[in-house]
């Protein structure tokens, strides 16, 4: 280890070399720099002698990089690049990011469509988005904002309604062309605390239907498995509304199953108004219907 940081030189040093390399003069390096011009000589001696080369040809009318100076420079520039972004990512100041934990399936189908909208309101933030797999990740989180499902009662938390749940039969347009009655066709399922098949037949007066083919532990998987026409997904108008706009899937039926719960934008209680977080909730409702 010794013998290979023998030759490492003062960081201050390479900062001033890297610089009167690019401007072309020990001059314009040290008003760039608040030092003085025998400053960044002095440095830039001190860098020559510990590396054991000559990085300059001094001239009468300036200086100019040597050969060796010209081949280092790229990979001092490079160094420091790398070492300015990772001090950015890793110790950036925590209020320049705003992060948002959600179901996986309300990130891909929700959030993640409105990005840019998101962005262009919180000019200066940098958006972390965090997946809620379990219900106790919540309780664990040190997200600013949760999206949850549900009554919009949590203690400690203000809620902010965005959406309303409702759901209807749909199915991938090739899948109904095989058969001409889609309640005989394959169900799928989603495990959670939505509504299922037997609700939706319990409201609509039907008789039971048979049991679902398949069941997912996501929504956005049975979004994926319906358009892929694995069978007939009990699906969310809200959330579905792009795959339906986009021919992916069609409605089976006119009849909706609403439900009381919904999705809900929240913060802790004691946080205090502010118009960015009226921002995030304007463009999470948007589209919503």
């Amino acid at each position: 280890m010794a013998k290979s940081t023998a030759l490492l030189p003062s960081l201050e040093w390479v900062r001033v070399f890297e610089a009167a390399a690019r401007l072309g003069s020990f001059t314009a390096a040290a008003e760039e720099l608040g030092l003085t011009q025998a400053a960044v000589s002095q440095r830039i001696r001190h860098l020559e002698e510990r590396l054991g080369v000559a990085l300059f040809e001094r001239r009468a009318r300036g200086v100019a990089l040597s050969v060796q100076g010209e081949a280092w420079l790229p990979h001092v520039q490079q160094a420091i690049e790398r070492l300015t972004q990772s001090a950015d990512s890793l110790f950036a100041a925590p209020r320049s990011r705003l992060g948002l934990m959600a179901s996986a399936s309300l990130l891909e189908l929700w959030v993640i469509p409105r990005l840019a909208a998101l962005r262009a309101r919180l000019p200066g933030r940098q958006l972390v988005l965090a997946t809620m797999h379990r219900w106790p990740d919540y309780a664990q989180a040190e997200a600013d904002l949760e999206i949850r499902f549900g009554d919009g009662d949590w203690p400690g938390r203000e809620a902010h309604r965005l959406f309303g749940e409702v759901l209807t039969p749909m199915a991938a347009p090739a899948l109904l062309a095989s058969d001409g009655e889609w309640r005989g066709l394959p169900r799928i399922a989603v495990a959670g605390p939505r509504l299922g098949w037997r609700e939706w037949e319990r409201c609509l007066g039907e008789a039971p239907g048979p049991a679902p083919a398949l069941r997912l532990d996501t929504f956005v998987q049975a979004l994926r498995a319906a358009e892929a026409g694995a069978g007939v997904l009990l699906g969310s108008l809200p959330l579905c509304q792009a795959a339906l706009d986009g021919g992916r899937l069609c409605r089976l039926s006119s009849a909706e199953l609403p439900m009381a719960e919904g999705y809900w934008l929240t913060r802790p209680a004691e946080g205090a108004a502010d118009r960015e977080f009226a921002r995030v909730r304007e463009v999470l409702r948007g589209g919503a219907g």
